[in-house]
């Protein structure tokens, strides 16, 4: 279940006997994704590093899922058919031949993507994914980039910024694709939706 104005989110609690703890988002997805290829149920998780950590309010040092200050939340995953080939992503994907030149898309379930707030709207629980699809000019981009550690990039005329449950983008030409800070291969013909409240992850 998603969040609710007006509800609490999550509970109080350590990680369950039978929790995984991962350091990572790279690691988080490896084990997402060996679960979901083998169609077995994904145990509950320790997050203790990464971008969705963050975004999740994890603190360096701070260990709260070993005890009854740990927060058990339901976190939302997202999907990802690449040119027809079934893919997720814990955190965020992006699509991008180079930062500083040409198209960049990005699905976002993190509001972190490294030292950047890129998605400031964006909330692991709340069902949605925050899409954001800019092409700026030169002068333009190293205007974005200088705002990105603040999230103040947006709004801007030259950068969509929209929140959806499920989207589906052509690019002209096969594009790099990351998942979770990972190149995973290229893709002409996107397709992102969310699996709501799909993990226990406690922080």
């Amino acid at each position: 279940m998603s969040i609710e104005r007006g509800r609490e989110w999550g509970s109080s609690g350590p990680l369950p006997d039978d929790g995984v703890v991962v350091a990572s988002d790279a690691e988080l997805l490896h084990l997402v994704t060996r679960h979901r290829r083998a169609g077995t149920e994904v145990p509950p998780l320790a997050l203790t590093g990464g971008d969705l950590w963050r975004t999740l309010g994890g603190s360096p040092g701070v260990e709260r899922w070993r005890g009854e200050q740990g927060q058990r939340l339901r976190v939302d995953l997202g999907t990802a058919l690449l040119d027809g080939r079934l893919h997720w992503f814990c955190a965020h994907l992006v699509a991008r031949r180079s930062w500083l030149r040409g198209r960049t898309w990005v699905a976002a379930n993190a509001a972190h993507l490294g030292n950047w707030n890129v998605a400031p709207r964006a909330h692991p629980g709340d069902g949605l994914l925050d899409v954001l699809d800019a092409d700026l000019a030169t002068g333009q981009r190293f205007g974005a980039r200088r705002r990105l550690p603040s999230g103040t990039h947006v709004p801007h005329p030259g950068i969509r910024y929209t929140r959806t449950r499920a989207e589906q983008v052509d690019f002209e030409r096969p594009t790099p694709i990351w998942l979770d800070g990972r190149r995973t291969g290229t893709a002409r013909r996107l397709s992102v939706r969310l699996e709501v409240g799909a993990l226990l992850i406690v922080v």
